[in-house]
Parts: structure tokens; C-alpha cells; sequence
């Protein structure tokens, strides 16, 4: 996983609210066996039209948008089935930061588990963070390190993150790579068990 410490990007608003993971990822993009190739479908039943190409009137697809890579997210966000895909998908697009007022848990520990930061903030701090994203190319710095966030316009506001995973993220550790660590142990173990 790759860590994340500090990161600025263009973000884009879904001034949506309950968007469950059929929707970042619907079921028909779900036959791949690696993480990667998951980002060209996401929000696709949105994005896309019935023939299969983009349509003009949804905002993520227009030019302002392009190379976004921090999502700010009404409540609720990552609902429904439990798929891992849906931020393999929202990493894969380019997401590394995703900010909303409340997550479904199971997709929240997906996220820090797979390398991406999902932050919690205040609606009143979501709804001034999408009416400046709608309005113009609206860049954010996210700083893990220091639990804040942060324009060049005067926003700023700080965030909390339970210490292991913020460990996680900082380090750019998953499940693996932690049990990994015991690597030492685990051969002492085995070779006295035998």
C-alpha cells in the first residue's frame, strides 16, 4: 500500500447522500481477480449512458473534474453489500481521500485497509466544501499527520482517526505487511514447534 501523509488534489463533490457500493462498483465489473482495472467503472451507471458512453450531463465527467482525486460525500456514504471492490474501484480511479459526515463501518475499515483516508467532518464543514468544488476548480490539502484540512481560501478544519489506522495509512501498512513484521517470530515459533 502506498502511505499517505499529505496529500493535495482537485475535489469533486457528490452532493449525494446513501450512495452504497453498487453504486461505486456495480456487479457486473466484479469478475476481475486483482485490485487493478476496477477505476474505469466506477460510479459507472452514472456516468455512463446505456450505450455505453460518458455522459455530458453528470459533473464527474466534465473537464474541471478530471484528475480528481479527494471525494466529498454526503452521509451514509459506502452503504449496502460489504464488497472490498468499491474502494479497490474509488482507489483504482484515482481517489486517495474521501470526506463525508458518516460512513457504513464495513466500507470505512475497507478504505483504511486498502489505502485510502476516509475523514469525517461536520455537514455544515461538507455542505462549504461542495458549494466551493461546484463552483470552481477546487483544490484541498489533507495532512494525516497533523488531522487537518486545509485550502488556500481560509478553510481549515481538523479530524480525527483511530491511532492504529492512522498508522496504517501513514506507513502505507496492510494486514499483510503488519503480520509480515512478526516475520522473526513467527520462523522462532515454527522451528520450536517442530
Amino acid at each position: 500500500m502506498e502511505p499517505i501523509r499529505k496529500h493535495t488534489g482537485i475535489v469533486y463533490p457528490m452532493n449525494r447522500a446513501n450512495v452504497d457500493t453498487d453504486q461505486i462498483i456495480p456487479k457486473q465489473f466484479l469478475k476481475r481477480i486483482s485490485r487493478q482495472g476496477f477505476g474505469e467503472f466506477v460510479f459507472y451507471n452514472w456516468r455512463y449512458d446505456s450505450k455505453g458512453e460518458l455522459r455530458e450531463d453528470f459533473p464527474m465527467n466534465q473537464p474541471k473534474y478530471e484528475g480528481t482525486s479527494i471525494l466529498v460525500a454526503g452521509e451514509n456514504f459506502g452503504c449496502g453489500s460489504s464488497r472490498e471492490h468499491a474502494p479497490w474501484a474509488l482507489l483504482d480511479y484515482g481517489f486517495r481521500v474521501i470526506i463525508a459526515p458518516s460512513y457504513a463501518d464495513i466500507f470505512y475499515n475497507n478504505c483504511t485497509k486498502n489505502g485510502i483516508l476516509p475523514v469525517q467532518l461536520s455537514e455544515k464543514q461538507i455542505q462549504e466544501l461542495m458549494e466551493r468544488a461546484e463552483a470552481e476548480n477546487y483544490e484541498l490539502t489533507v495532512d494525516l499527520e497533523s488531522k487537518r484540512i486545509f485550502d488556500n481560501q481560509g478553510f481549515e478544519a481538523s479530524f480525527d482517526l483511530d491511532e492504529y489506522k492512522r498508522q496504517m495509512l501513514l506507513n502505507g501498512w496492510d494486514d499483510i505487511s503488519i503480520t509480515l513484521g512478526y516475520e522473526e517470530d513467527i520462523t522462532k515459533y515454527e522451528e520450536q514447534r517442530s
